[in-house]
């Protein structure tokens, strides 16, 4: 295995930038593209009233 000096303030940049990436794998994005359509759909009047 190779050996590579990384600054400590760097490491710690990319570390969150890692953490920040595993955060983003638990976000359904289909069920996020689906809240967006509603919204836009409530925004430009599309919606019904169900009772």
């Amino acid at each position: 295995m190779e050996m590579v000096k990384v600054p400590k303030d760097e490491y710690e940049k990319m570390k969150a930038q890692v953490a920040m990436l595993r955060e983003l794998e638990k976000i359904d994005f289909d069920l996020l593209r689906q809240f967006k359509a509603s919204l836009e759909d409530v925004k430009a009047g599309r919606v019904r009233q169900v009772a």
